[in-house]
Formats: C-alpha cells, sequence, structure tokens
C-alpha cells in the first residue's frame, strides 16, 4: 500500500512539474523574444529616432511604432554616383533602386501595428522566412535584413512575436510602400 501512495506521489510531483513548465515559456518567450529584439536591432528602424542633446535617439514613446504618420516624407532623392539608397533622420524611411519602404509597426496595436490587419504568428513566422509581405505578397524590401533573420529558429521568431505582443501598443499608421517608377521609355 505504502508503494501505491509513493508513485501517486511521484506522478503528483511530475504532474505539477509539467504545470508548472508548461507555465513558463510564456514569460521565458517574452524574454527571449526581447534579447533577440534588442540583439537583432529592430528598435533601430522600427522606433522613430528624434534630436536629444547628444545626437539622434530613439523616441520612447513611439517605441517599435515604425515610420511615423504624421511625417509625410517630400519625394525621394534621386541615387547618385555611388550613393544608391538614402534614408530619413527618423531611420525609419529608405530610398534606393527598390523605391521608398517605411519601416512597420511593430506594435499590437488592432488597427495599426501586427495585433491586427491578417498577422498572426504563423504569418509573421512566414514573412521572415520567406522574406514576402504577410508571407505571400510583395517581397520585404531593403533594408529589412529579413535574409538573415530567416536563419532564426523558428522557436526564436515565435518568442519574437511572443514579445511584440507585450509592448505598449502605439496607434500608427505606416504609409505603404512605393514601388520605383516605372523606367522611362
Amino acid at each position: 500500500m505504502d508503494r501505491r501512495f509513493f508513485v501517486a506521489g511521484i506522478v503528483a510531483v511530475l504532474a505539477a512539474g509539467a504545470s508548472a513548465a508548461a507555465a513558463e515559456p510564456s514569460s521565458n518567450a517574452a524574454a527571449r523574444g526581447k534579447y533577440l529584439v534588442d540583439a537583432l536591432g529592430c528598435t533601430h528602424c522600427h522606433t522613430p529616432m528624434t534630436m536629444g542633446p547628444k545626437g539622434p535617439e530613439s523616441d520612447p514613446t513611439r517605441f517599435l511604432a515604425g515610420h511615423p504618420q504624421d511625417l509625410k516624407m517630400p519625394p525621394a532623392p534621386k541615387p547618385q554616383g555611388p550613393w544608391l539608397w538614402s534614408g530619413a533622420a527618423t531611420n525609419t524611411a529608405f530610398a534606393g533602386p527598390w523605391g521608398v519602404s517605411y519601416a512597420t509597426n511593430l506594435t499590437p496595436d488592432p488597427t495599426t501595428g501586427l495585433g491586427g490587419g491578417g498577422w498572426s504568428e504563423e504569418v509573421f513566422v512566414k514573412a521572415l522566412k520567406t522574406g514576402k509581405h504577410f508571407g505571400t505578397a510583395r517581397p520585404i524590401q531593403p533594408p529589412m535584413p529579413w535574409d538573415g533573420y530567416r536563419n532564426l529558429s523558428d522557436a526564436d521568431l515565435k518568442a519574437v512575436w511572443f514579445y511584440l505582443k507585450t509592448v505598449k501598443p502605439v496607434k500608427n499608421l505606416v504609409p505603404d510602400y512605393e514601388p520605383p517608377p516605372a523606367p522611362a521609355k
């Protein structure tokens, strides 16, 4: 009879451990995702820069919100000589032979960010693995280094997604990508 209680006790301990382990990944995933977002430099392009007392610095009120919707960009300068691309002072808009690309709103805002508009964990992972917007649409444009990020494991990309769902939502509608002008005939 003691043996049955012993086995039942072990089963209870293992079940409790499995239950605790199942609860842990969310906090571990968020921590891993934050680490990856920081290490991969996501904020460098997805958080607008402002001019501070020591030069450009990230605007913490628009953390990962992408190109500011209130900043209407003039026409992109023409590439000349070895200067083939240019970037806005906010470091959120880029122009080159591919056209004009804008850093996406990575916050979980339900109308303007990754919290809505067809984004899901699966779509996010697929986009970074394939280099296609929404995983199936137009190519993701420079300077987004998706071709390096595609080498991350699915678990790492899911951790990034999990972390992005924890940041403060910022309502910010980023302009659409602008393809280059058609070549003159």
